[in-house]
């Protein structure tokens, strides 16, 4: 394994500071109302639209600012920093596109990235099932041939931003006998194909403001210039997309780590008990620099699998999954921690760090629990 480092430029800092402005303008007041209603952050995907960081990590090329991977992570961190729902919109875009980026033709990036880029349309990821989650490969989704279309049947679970998201990058089996694996197809479905419907949004701990809801096939019948990447490649794009965009998790629970220290800061200064400030104690003060310092280790963790994305590194496997691994475990103490020294006011939704704790539970979650992580670590050190 190699341990290059990394550094942010001043353009990377110029662009911390721009979100983090919109964020706190036109994101944060409208956090908890979108948790308490479990309504689609729209006023927060508005702003970002606006400002081009809906989806910044599309190259160029497709009309998008072609920002790198570190640039992504940043956006997606300030963002994730006032609400954990409205991180998800970027986030989720680089998840459902990065298939296409990955593997598709160029005639199917530019159909489907352009209008992505232009805020014109969200993408989401369809993998994992009721019976298929930790194991991916042992989907029961089917696409079948018929000429030059394929008819697809099943369903897909937990698809993030389904029903405000036009287009699904949507795994399928292609061959029944073939080789466990390698047997796997991806195609891109549009919200509106004939025999595509949703369930209902689950009834979810956190991250409320973003739809989670099952995706239903009967018989969708798409064309084959749908298709992503050859026929039996889709679990390899799949896989290969999730060392890329589990980076991004880890930047959104950093983000939610920040924003709970942030609160956890400001109301210990203000709090006073036994005449003086609650932060003038001692285990207060510890508290705080245990909390400060795990964030810490997470950013830097975070950037290092962001370059190594970037560049597209060999060892990308293990820091994507350590920086993912790493960071949403520290985020959840983190975000505990937070409400622990707001007392009874962290345990109410009058401040955000009870909100922002069931936001970070789910980044221990969502693209691959954190014993698969570890499991995917230790695969990379026994080669």
């Amino acid at each position: 394994m190699s341990f290059d480092l990394f550094t942010t430029t001043e353009e990377h800092e110029e662009l911390r500071a721009a979100v983090r402005a919109v964020a706190e303008d036109k994101i944060a007041p409208h956090a908890a109302e979108a948790d308490e209603k479990s309504a689609f952050p729209q006023q927060a995907y508005e702003a970002l639209r606006a400002t081009d960081f809906h989806a910044p990590h599309i190259p160029e090329a497709y009309d998008g600012v072609g920002a790198d991977a570190l640039a992504t992570c940043i956006v997606i961190e300030e963002v994730a920093r006032a609400c954990g729902s409205s991180s998800l919109i970027p986030a989720v875009n680089k998840l459902g596109t990065m298939p296409l980026i990955l593997g598709a033709s160029e005639e199917v990036k530019q159909r489907y990235l352009t209008p992505v880029a232009r805020g014109e349309a969200m993408f989401s990821y369809g993998l994992s099932e009721r019976e298929a989650g930790s194991d991916t490969a042992s989907m029961r989704t089917q696409a079948v041939r018929d000429g030059d279309s394929w008819v697809v049947n099943g369903q897909k679970s937990w698809i993030t931003n389904a029903g405000v998201s036009r287009y699904y990058t949507v795994m399928a089996v292609t061959d029944p006998e073939g080789r466990r694996g390698s047997n796997v197809t991806a195609f891109v479905l549009h919200a509106d194909d004939a025999g595509f419907t949703l369930g209902e949004p689950e009834r979810k701990l956190g991250i409320k403001g973003s739809p989670t809801r099952e995706l239903f096939f009967d018989d969708v019948r798409i064309p084959d210039d749908r298709r992503v990447g050859e026929v039996g490649e889709g679990l390899k794009i799949a896989l290969r997309t999730l060392d890329h965009t589990r980076v991004t998790i880890g930047a959104q629970a950093v983000g939610i780590a920040q924003g709970a220290l942030d609160a956890a800061v400001a109301y210990v200064k203000e709090r006073k008990q036994f005449g003086k400030a609650v932060a003038e104690f001692q285990g207060v003060q510890f508290m705080l620099a245990d909390m400060a310092m795990k964030l810490e280790t997470a950013r830097q963790m975070v950037y290092a699998a962001a370059a190594k994305s970037e560049r597209n590194d060999a060892d990308l496997s293990f820091f994507g999954a350590a920086a993912k691994c790493y960071a949403s475990d520290a985020a959840m103490e983190i975000t505990t921690d937070a409400v622990q020294l707001l007392g009874g006011a962290g345990y109410v939704k009058d401040f955000p760090v009870e909100r922002m704790m069931r936001d970070a539970k789910i980044t221990q979650i969502y693209e691959g629990t954190n014993q698969i992580q570890r499991l995917v670590m230790a695969r990379q050190l026994l080669k």
